[in-house]
């Protein structure tokens, strides 16, 4: 804006002039100084699929708008970003298109970084990070190898879904209706060796330091504390009849063993085939065992449809009554959750109800109902079990709560049960039968059976020549010059491991890496980490709240363990904002209904983009798009724009300095001087508080808008002070650049006072905020009869005086009986009368 006659928004040019100049400036570009007080916020990087959609516009708008203000109000900002760059889609466009996965992710990527540059975020783009280049995944590889020695890091057997046709491992949201997704054949399971991680060790960490998370929702944190499921209760041990074997049952209910009827075991069960081998039931067990193959835990899970089973020919004994109680295997047991085995209590439960129904099995209360409607006899559902302990010896008359107690000293006694913890968190299975993930840096000798690849030779790299066919159980087998390697302990021939790592292993650090993103020595330097971590502000999508921020907490409990860190929690603020839609469902591509970011920047340019998308809801809701709500964003930039042209050129005739800070002496304004430097006060303040503290920007957006309004009134005013204008007409390009950068800097230039990110965030003056009159409202029996100006900090005595003294408010009672006046000094006089 060096031509202050030209008062046209042209977005197109504006915007590639700023980008040019931050990106040559490096404007963003952030140092570790150890004597500022720091502020690192980070947006959850994102997947290199090649297209920013809305989301990510919205995301991202939030982290450049908090990462401005607080480097205009002094802070030391950290902003990175970079990508999570393995994944499974990369390896299918490899099988469709023929192609590598390295080159298509970093095609990708260059999309991305031009698209993110488009908009104009304050990144320092030296920090970048991505996962799947080998300087971050070597020490992705060192990671592992240290939770390997500490003990974390293990394998064992377990279960998968397996496709027989495309011989692969798919994830249970890949086996539909039982069938592959690609290929449509019957999914199966099979029994795989893979890799762990023990996240289970610091299930009590994790779920108590849920309570220093303060300024987490709370949803993300019940989520959190659901997911780890800590239960206290009994594990209890159950003979079975002509059988060697216990079964253990983990139970909070130890005070309803009494009413157990039958057990139900998962049908992958490792007594299963034992128990039914000769038995009549032998076949019929062996037919929905494989039945059950072809179905993935969500289905299993559910809780709707009809429940299945059958019962295996095999009798357990209920501890505490010695009754034999059928065994049955169904689905709705899973092998890994608990120990695999259910006892069940029908009366109670209603999933155990109906199963029992189903299959004609006893149904026996054990805790009487105080519900009038409920006849304990005769039970057509299951009912809660809170009350008076029935139908269960000594224990008859107690408290059900009372009762849990005294059953599992019980048990404790005769050696059949014990209290216990459970949790429902389980170990993280790490493995994945892909290539295009960070190669697990185990060697398999058969002399010293798995041992860690020496950290010297560190990273493991993927291979070049492998086979994209999608089938087999990983494209690395098909490269000898991978597998095959010298064991690093005793130098014998030995074999890699084939598997990847999971890529939520690769987001589990990141947020630590752009601390110290250069460094070749160690992943990360502890000098630098303690200065900038924990991360001040982190941003991302609710659909994060379980799994990545779980394991992030994890790495970094695990982290201070080893003494690579000093903070146990990596995140001090979470927001986790809501989702974009459009005609009232989430946008998609199988809908029809996306609005593509470039589309907007095209048309209407990136600030708009930005404007609409931080002033259409508060950043945790859902936020509706809305085509006419990005037209009056643009309309309103192109209003501030012209607002801006007109001040410079009338300050340029008048010949007035514009690079100079105007302090107005109050004892020298009339009232409408007053009314727009409070009007500029209460922006400021707004701003600084919504914006800067609660990230509510809707609302802080909404004031500038009301100061630019005041400014357009002001400017009309014959008496117009045009250096109070000026400053209004700053503090306004201020308090817009956080979220519309390149107009804001366009705008400011014109004034000749340096670069908008080097402008230090204003201060409110609250004296300036204080008006000399305000309006009240007169109400007569509670109607509302006149408006009228008063003078400020008036008393309840002064103010009815006031009032009572107006000509037009005596009208209004004239002729009546006054019962009483109520004065609410600033706000409204009520006059009561007969």
């Amino acid at each position: 804006m060096n031509d202050h006659r030209d008062n046209r928004y042209d977005f197109k040019t504006i915007e590639a002039k700023w980008q040019k100049i931050w990106k040559d400036e490096k404007s963003f570009k952030t140092y570790d100084d150890f004597n500022r007080d720091k502020y690192y916020v980070l947006e959850m990087f994102p997947y290199p699929s090649g297209k920013l959609h809305m989301g990510h516009v919205r995301n991202y708008s939030i982290g450049d708008a908090i990462a401005r203000i607080k480097k205009m109000q002094g802070f030391n900002v950290l902003h990175p970003m970079g990508f999570d760059s393995f994944g499974l889609p990369a390896e299918n466009a490899a099988i469709k298109n023929n192609a590598e996965p390295e080159a298509w992710t970093e095609s990708n990527i260059k999309e991305m970084e031009q698209q993110l540059d488009k908009l104009g975020f304050a990144y320092d783009w030296d920090r970048e990070v991505s996962t799947c280049r080998p300087e971050y995944y070597k020490w992705m590889q060192w990671i592992f190898i240290q939770f390997y020695k500490r003990g974390l890091a293990y394998k064992k057997e377990n279960p998968v879904n397996w496709c027989p046709s495309c011989k692969t491992v798919l994830a249970n949201e890949q086996v539909v209706n039982g069938e592959c997704e690609r290929c449509k054949s019957q999914v199966g399971k099979k029994n795989l060796s893979q890799w762990y991680l023990r996240i289970t060790d610091y299930a009590d960490r994790l779920l108590a330091d849920l309570d220093k998370l303060e300024n987490w929702p709370d949803k993300v944190k019940i989520m959190q504390r659901n997911w780890i499921g800590k239960s206290i209760g009994a594990q209890i041990t159950f003979d079975i009849v002509d059988f060697s074997e216990k079964l253990d049952v983990f139970t909070t209910r130890a005070d309803t063993l009494y009413g157990v009827t039958y057990m139900v075991l998962a049908p992958e069960h490792p007594y299963v085939k034992d128990l039914i081998y000769g038995l009549p039931e032998e076949k019929a067990a062996l037919d929905y065992i494989e039945e059950v193959s072809h179905k993935n835990d969500i289905e299993r899970s559910s809780t709707v449809g009809e429940k299945t089973g059958v019962f295996i020919g095999r009798y357990a004994i209920n501890p505490i009554n010695g009754k034999e109680i059928p065994i049955f295997i169904s689905d709705y047991v899973l092998m890994g959750y608990g120990t695999g085995a259910i006892m069940a209590v029908p009366a109670h439960d209603q999933r155990d109800f109906d199963f029992a129904r189903k299959f004609n099995l006893e149904i026996i209360p054990v805790v009487d109902s105080d519900d009038p409607e409920i006849d304990v006899n005769n039970l057509s559902k299951s009912f809660e079990a809170e009350g008076t302990i029935i139908n269960s010896g000594e224990f008859n008359g107690l408290d059900n709560r009372e009762a849990i107690q005294k059953m599992i000293s019980c048990l404790e006694a005769k050696g059949i049960g014990k209290k216990t913890v459970n949790y429902r968190l389980r170990d993280w299975l790490i493995s994945r039968q892909r290539y295009w993930g960070t190669p697990i840096p185990m060697i398999n000798c058969p002399n010293c059976g798995w041992v860690p690849e020496k950290e010297e030779n560190l990273p493991v790299l993927l291979p070049k020549d492998v086979e994209f066919t999608g089938k087999g159980e990983s494209p690395l087998a098909t490269s000898e010059s991978f597998v095959n390697c010298k064991c690093p302990v005793c130098g014998c021939n030995a074999k890699r491991e084939l598997d990847t790592m999971d890529t939520f292993l690769d987001s589990s650090w990141y947020f630590l890496r752009f601390c110290d993103p250069e460094n070749e020595d160690i992943p990360f330097s502890k000098e630098k980490t303690d200065y900038w971590m924990a991360v001040d502000q982190y941003i991302g999508g609710v659909e994060h709240a379980i799994l990545h921020l779980m394991y992030a907490r994890f790495f970094q409990k695990v982290f201070k363990d080893m003494g690579l860190a000093s903070h146990d929690e990596p995140f001090t603020n979470l927001l986790t904002q809501g989702m974009v839609n459009k005609d009232g469902k989430k946008m998609s591509k199988s809908i029809g209904n996306v609005v593509a970011p470039d589309e907007i920047i095209t048309k209407y340019g990136a600030d708009t983009a930005r404007l609409f998308i931080l002033f259409a809801a508060p950043p945790e809701k859902e936020l509706d798009w809305s085509d006419e709500g990005v037209e009056g964003s643009y309309r309103f930039l192109n209003r501030v724009y012209r607002l801006v042209s007109e001040t410079l050129k009338r300050a340029h005739e008048a010949k007035i300095s514009t690079d100079v800070h105007y302090e107005p002496v109050r004892e020298k304004l009339n009232s409408d001087d007053r009314e727009l430097l409070l009007v500029m006060n209460a922006a400021i303040k707004k701003v600084t508080e919504d914006a800067g503290g609660r990230f509510n920007f809707n609302t802080a957006i909404s004031s500038i808008m009301e100061l630019v309004n005041q400014c357009y009134r002001y400017k009309e005013l014959a008496g117009a002070k045009l250096e109070l204008l000026l400053e209004a007409v700053k503090t306004v390009i201020i308090l817009l650049y956080p979220f519309t950068p390149h107009i804001a800097e366009e705008m400011w230039e014109g004034f000749n006072m340096g670069r908008m990110c080097h402008v230090k965030w204003p201060d409110y003056d609250p004296n300036a905020l204080e008006r000399d009159q305000v309006e009240i409202v007169v109400q007569v029996n509670g109607k509302i009869k006149e408006k009228l100006m008063v003078d400020a900090g008036l008393d309840k005595d002064s103010l009815e005086a006031f009032v009572m003294s107006n000509e037009a408010v005596r009208e209004h009672i004239k002729d009546k009986n006054i019962v009483k006046v109520i004065p609410i000094p600033g706000r409204l006089v009520n006059i009561v009368v007969k």
